[in-house]
């Protein structure tokens, strides 16, 4: 082999990168109006001192901690991630994915991690799946409703409807939502099919995902801001310096503590 040489170009070398271009093409060309209303909602909610309630299981833990906590990120979003359908580098073993799979499909499930909060009225949930059929998800949409929350489904729609329901309502995640907001990605989530090999590869939720949390996160930020409420944002010190970074920190760390403390502190009342 000449070492003089570079790597040969894989005839799919960009492949990936059009897709996700695709899907945020179809999210910016379909799904602007219901992100405006989403954001709208989340806004209501952050200004009236509540909480939009973030819930995903699976890789659709990403878009939480994309929402919160992270830089370019501000207080007012819950992430609610359960180590037990979330922890997959083991993979096999304890704690592996065989048991993860497993757990997002036990029914009952979403009730429990329900009944640790007692939500405010101005509350929403926003429930991030993908194929939106599994059990968890579904039952987190209509335990939240039962509970008066306005509900965000962010989901493919055609992978949703690419196979019957499994849940015992014969529903889907996107069956049980005030609004939906379609991320777009084919069914079995991989969008490369690469030559001689059975199915394709590279899955595209999490850019689609990442898109519409951000593409909220800045409407929020900026509706707040024209109603004269500034969020604290956190900020790295090396474009804020290290004090005020420091300080941004403690300001959202202690306006989100505030928050939380008012839906756990007598979750064990229900």
């Amino acid at each position: 082999m000449d070492s003089s040489r570079g790597p040969d170009r894989a005839k799919s070398a960009g492949v990936w990168i059009e897709q996700a271009r695709l899907l945020l093409d179809h999210i910016e060309s379909t799904q602007m109006g219901a992100i405006a209303t989403a954001a709208s909602w989340c806004a209501n909610t952050i200004a009236q001192g509540g909480l939009v309630h973030l819930f995903g299981s699976g890789h659709s833990r990403i878009p939480l901690e994309e929402m919160f906590p992270r830089y370019g990120s501000f207080p007012g979003f819950h992430p609610m991630a359960e180590l037990s359908m979330t922890f997959h580098t083991e993979v096999v073993g304890t704690n592996g994915q065989r048991q993860a799979m497993f757990i997002e499909r036990v029914q009952g499930l979403a009730e429990v991690i329900l009944s640790n909060y007692r939500f405010g009225e101005d509350d929403i949930m926003i429930v991030f799946s993908s194929s939106g059929r599994s059990a968890v998800p579904i039952e987190m949409a209509m335990g939240a409703r039962r509970r008066k929350l306005r509900v965000i489904a962010v989901t493919s729609v055609s992978e949703s409807m690419a196979s019957e329901p499994t849940h015992p309502s014969g529903t889907r995640l996107l069956d049980n939502a005030d609004l939906v907001i379609d991320i777009g990605t084919p069914p079995g989530d991989a969008m490369v099919a690469v030559d001689g090999l059975e199915t394709p590869v590279g899955p595209g939720s999490t850019v689609a995902n990442t898109a519409v949390v951000n593409e909220i996160k800045v409407q929020v930020a900026e509706i707040l801001v024209e109603r004269g409420i500034e969020p604290t944002v956190l900020t790295s010190s090396s474009l804020v310096g290290a004090e005020r970074s420091e300080e941004l920190f403690a300001e959202a760390y202690a306006d989100y503590s505030h928050r939380l403390a008012r839906v756990i502190d007598r979750g064990a009342d229900r």
